[in-house]
């Protein structure tokens, strides 16, 4: 998979925020496509929200939190604000992205192609078992685990990304207040049930 980082604000409707994610510009060769029109699914009385992910907290942590954690990692000559690690052993990206004062909004943690090639890894390699949110949710779980973590979804329904057909779990967490990370994203491939992308989204800026 290639990466694809996608921004979502608080207070914009899951079926807007649908659609920017089909059209949100990134550094990503063509844009990820929902392919369904996405409803509510039905709501159970499980909640349960999501603070953290890769032991990074969006809207409360720092751009250098994360460098003390992870490393230097890679940013693009002309957008100081993102920061992206790999980990070619274990086929996994981390992606962060800050807003004001570098307060990191966007977390996203990604299944990619395994190289196997592990030279010049050694400080993601060191972090990649923490690549998980706080409840415990990693890439390479079945999809069934994520109902079981965290409820039934807000919407859901297929997706495609560079070709590779993706189920999307999506999770507004607004009910918790608005000091919280207010969306979870999670894609697992629709081939293998396996989680492929989880991305955690902080307060509106």
């Amino acid at each position: 998979m290639k990466p694809v980082w996608t921004k979502f604000w608080h207070g914009v409707s899951a079926c807007l925020l649908l659609a920017m994610t089909a059209l949100a510009a990134g550094s990503a060769p063509s844009p990820r496509t929902i392919v369904a029109d996405l409803h509510a699914l039905p709501s159970t009385a499980k909640r349960v929200d999501e603070l953290e992910l890769a032991g990074l907290r969006p809207g409360r942590d720092t751009l250098t939190t994360a460098r003390k954690l992870y490393g230097g990692g890679r940013s693009e000559p002309d957008d100081s604000s993102a920061i992206t690690w790999r980990d070619p052993c274990r086929g996994q990206s981390l992606h962060v992205e800050a807003g004001d004062a570098g307060v990191i909004q966007f977390i996203t943690v990604q299944a990619e192609d395994h190289s196997g090639d592990c030279r010049g890894s050694a400080a993601p390699r060191a972090h990649a078992g923490s690549w998980r949110t706080g409840r415990g949710l990693a890439l390479g779980d079945a999809k069934t685990r994520v109902i079981d973590l965290y409820g039934a979804p807000n919407s859901g329904g297929p997706s495609t990304d560079n070709h590779q057909e993706l189920d999307m779990l999506y999770y507004a967490f607004d009910w918790a207040g608005s000091d919280v990370p207010q969306v979870m994203e999670v894609y697992s491939d629709r081939a293998t049930g396996r989680v492929a992308e989880i991305t955690l989204s902080g307060p509106s800026l």
